[in-house]
This record gives C-alpha cells, structure tokens and sequence, in this order.
C-alpha cells in the first residue's frame, strides 16, 4: 500500500501551462525558452502559494529537458524524470531559512565552478531568499554577477523589500500575482473531480476565498475538509470542519451590530463561540465583511467587482445602506485593535464581546471616532430625509390626555378673558410665509453649531416647519428633534432673529406637530403669554 501523498504535492504543475492565473509570467519564460535567450538569475516575488517554486522546478527541467514542446518540458526523457525524483545532483533547491549563513553561501559558490555531469546546467533554486544575511548576500554577489554559462540561479522570495538592490539589479524579476477565486475554483473542481470529491460550487467558493489568492492553501483546506467529512462537501460543512463562523452568521452578527441591538448580538456571539467556532476566525470574518462595507458605500458602482465573497453581494447591499462611513471605518478599527491584542491578551473571549458590545452601542466610547460615527449616521439620515425615531415597544392603550399646545398657564393661573365680539375673534395660525422662513432659518443656521443647525433647511418639511400667531413664532417639530430644539439658548436665538425680521417682538415656542390643533382660547392665551413676556426680547440685529 502506497502512502498517501497531500494534494497539493500530487497536483503540483509540471508544466508552464499547468499553472494557474500567472499566464504573464509563464508565456514570458516560455518564449525565452524556445528563442534561447535565458538570463542567468532569475527573481520569483509573491505572495504564498501562488507557484514562484513551482515554475522554478518547471523552468530547471525545461532548460535540461532533451524534448522541449513549445517551451514546456516534455516529463519523459531522462533529465525531466530525474530532477523530478530529486535524484539529480546537478538541480540543487536550497531553503534559505536554515541556510542563511555565509559559510553556506561559500560552499555553493565553491561547488558551482564545476560543470554539471548529468544534465545541461547546474541550477540553483533558492528559497525564501530574504533570510540570507547580509555577509551571505555578499558572498553570493559575485557569482551572480559573473556566473559560468552553465550556472543558472532562480531566487524566491515573498519578501522582496527585504532583497538588497545589489541582488535585485543582477536578475531579472517577475512578480506573480495572487491567483484569482475563479482560477482556484476551477482548480478545486478539476482535483474535487480527479479524486471522487463531492464538491459543491459554494464550498469551491468558500475555499477560495479562505485561501486569499494561494492554490497551495485552497488545496491543502480542500485535502483536510474532505479527510473530515464524507458525503457531498457543503460550505456549511466546509465552516463546521474549519471551526469559523459561515456566511450567514457573520451577516447575521453585522445585521444586529446595524440594529444598535447588544442583547442579540452577544447571544449569537455565545452560540457560536459555544459550538467551538474561532475567535479569531469570526472577528476576521466581520472585518472582511466591514470591508465589503465600506468599498460599496464609498464606490457603489465599481465597488461590486472589488467584494470578498464573505458575504453575498445582495446581502452586502442591503447592509451597506444601514450603515455610515464613520461607523464603518470605526467598526474596522475596534475589530483589528481587538485581533491584534489577541496575541498578547489570554481572555480572547471577554476581549472579543467587548469588541461586539462597543460596535453595537457606540455611545459607550466618546473618542473622536466614535463621536463621527455617530454625526456620520445622523447626517446620512438628514440627507435621506429619514427622521423617523427607532421604534420602540407599545404601551398599554390609555386615553390619551388632553395637550394644550404649546404649554402656557392654566386658566386659573391667568386672569379671566373677556368675550370679545365674533368681528374681532383672533384669527386662525397662519403657515408662515417661504420669504420669513427663508431669512430666519438662514440666520439661525448662522450661528447654531452642527448638528443643530442642520434642522433649520432652508424649506419648511415634515422635520420642522413654522407658524405665526399674533407675537408668537411656533416651531413645529418632530419627536425627533422636539428634544433638541425646545431648549432655552435655542429658543432666544430664534425669537432674536424673527424678532428683527418682523419689526417687532415675538418668542418662540417649540411644539410637538403630532399634537391637536389649538382651541381658540388656547390661542388667545398663548399670544398673551407672548405679549407680558416681549420685553425678554430686544431687536439688535
């Protein structure tokens, strides 16, 4: 019986049309190979997994093979099948991360003067080449900058920052990029369908996107979900087999954090923490989602082409409207603070619930952050023209007492009112005209401070709108802003600048619009009310 032998090493590329997703690179080698014209060192820069080792194994026997094909290495003639079985002494793979030294360079360069005795040219692959250190990269200088013509080196790195100019000058770079969710899900299908794996496109999908641009990592999580389970391999039990949140859950999470709703969000974090799902892996799983956020709030159009696939792209969408800017960026800032304390904090759990606890009440932190997040949402909904108050749970049905608005003194506070005849009864209120309320909301937002002064638009709506009655201005005002407005500085400024609209003096009263309509004794003492309190307003402006 033959030992089991890991995915990833069983479908590596043999050749530079097995690779996936590098189509640049590969056909850029493959014609180098045909015309002949091949440098002497050659720089693979990328991310993990994305097939720098793997094309440098293909380019050692393409260079060797004794029967190219466009290229590619046959596989069958001698020098193929031997650098494939490591027995060739003459393709030396060099791990630089346990052989970094300067004494280990010394030996290479010593031994690579002589001339290869199986193939055409001795190669060197060196990998992870950003963990020589400097006295080694001198000592390698030399020889690949004047290398015999026999010599070949290919360097690897997923650290090219940290690769000395001197090096980097003497090869010639090709940088690969991560490998495309599609380019993985095709392969993932390909091997699923090799080895008998029942593989569904959304599992495919969840892979993919776990292994962030990396055919290696897709293959080896396809490799352990697939030994876990049997039976059809679902993105549900891709999730269960990895230990981390699904989709729906972390939708589900973001959805309650939308609701400002702590009590829901805290279980949903305990069921799943309950159910051994990582921590880590969840939070990781909400910024992604964040991120999706953030990219469709702030490019709406374009922004569809950029997502994660954490979530699905409806889903996204309908999230992305429940949010501001300021509370996503906040958000994404409270989850990687709390990730990377993770390291060096061992209550995970509590730090955790406490990241979801702040993200869903944010009026438990007042930094400047939290603070825009806040001004951010409510301005979006000034914008929008949503002012409507979050809902709240109903109370027992009582009759519903008598308001007199807006409140003044009780009858038996004022002195009686004589009966004046119906010729000269007080007339109704009167809507007060577009030009008054253009100049009096203009000079109030003057002077008022955000977010204030943004109630005061320049047109009259269903947020505040105004009335005149004898020598009272009455705001009308939502529950929303009702709060906000009837307040004493708020009210002298307006009963300021009306007053030297008008000519005269009025104060301002803030009502609540839902309320009845006035009686006309109720009116009669209100403009009264006004006028024993005139003298509290003088005309400066």
């Amino acid at each position: 019986m033959s030992a089991y032998q890991a995915l990833y090493r069983k479908y590596r590329p043999q050749t530079f049309d097995d690779v996936s997703g590098q189509m640049a690179v590969t056909q850029t080698l493959k014609t180098q190979i045909i015309s002949g014209k091949m440098s002497h060192a050659y720089l693979f820069t990328g991310s993990r997994g994305t097939g720098k080792t793997s094309c440098a194994k293909i380019l050692a026997k393409a260079v060797n093979c004794q029967n190219p094909k466009d290229g590619n290495p046959c596989n069958c003639c001698e020098a193929c099948r031997s650098i494939d079985s490591g027995a060739c002494m003459d393709v030396l793979e060099i791990d630089a991360a346990s052989n970094n030294g300067v004494d280990n360079v010394r030996g290479l360069r010593d031994d690579a003067v002589y001339t290869p005795s199986q193939v055409k040219m001795r190669v060197y692959i060196i990998d992870e080449v950003h963990m020589l250190s400097i006295s080694a990269f001198n000592a390698l200088l030399k020889i690949i900058e004047e290398p015999p013509e026999h010599l070949l080196f290919i360097l690897a790195t997923t650290e090219l920052h940290k690769v000395p100019a001197t090096i980097l000058s003497r090869c010639q770079r090709f940088s690969f990029r991560r490998i495309s969710q599609e380019d993985i899900v095709e392969r993932l299908q390909y091997v699923a369908y090799q080895e008998k794996i029942d593989l569904d496109d959304g599992a495919a999908r969840v892979l993919a996107r776990m292994a962030d641009g990396g055919m290696r990592d897709a293959l080896s999580l396809l490799d352990q979900c697939a030994s876990a389970t049997a039976g059809e391999l679902s993105a549900e039990r891709v999730y269960a087999c990895l230990g981390i949140a699904g989709e729906q859950k972390a939708g589900e999470l973001m959805g309650y954090v939308a609701d400002r709703d702590a009590t829901r969000a805290l279980a949903l974090f305990n069921r799943l923490y309950a159910d051994g799902k990582d921590l880590g892996a969840l939070l990781d799983e909400l910024a992604c989602l964040t991120r999706d956020l953030l990219i469709l709030k702030t490019a709406p159009d374009s922004g569809i082409t950029m997502l994660s696939g954490v979530a699905a792209d409806t889903e996204v969408s309908r999230l992305a409207n429940r949010f501001s800017a300021g509370e996503l960026i906040r958000n994404m800032t409270l989850l990687e603070e709390t990730m990377a304390g993770f390291t060096r904090n061992a209550s995970r759990r509590l730090d955790a619930e406490l990241c979801i606890l702040t993200m869903c009440q944010p009026k438990l932190q007042l930094d400047a952050q939290a603070i825009n997040a806040r001004l951010t949402r409510l301005e979006e909904r000034l914008d929008s023209g949503d002012f409507t108050a979050p809902a709240k749970p109903a109370a027992p049905a009582q009759a519903e007492p008598e308001i007199e608005i807006p409140p003044v003194p009780t009858d038996e506070d004022a002195p009686p009112v004589q009966e004046e005849p119906t010729s000269n009864a007080q007339p109704e209120p009167e809507q007060a005209s577009p030009g008054f309320w253009t100049d009096l909301s203009a000079a109030v937002r003057q002077e008022l401070k955000p977010p204030l002064n943004g109630f005061f638009s320049a047109k009259q709506n269903d947020m505040l709108s105004c009335q005149l009655m004898g020598d009272c201005v009455i705001l009308r005002c939502n529950k929303f802003i009702l709060g906000e407005l009837d307040k004493p500085e708020v009210l002298s400024l307006v009963s300021r600048k009306a007053s030297a609209i008008l000519g005269r003096p009025v104060v301002a009263k803030a009502v609540d619009a839902a309320q009845k309509p006035s009686t006309n004794a109720q009116l009669e003492r209100l403009m009264r009310f006004g006028r024993e309190h005139s003298d509290i307003v003088t005309i400066k402006e």
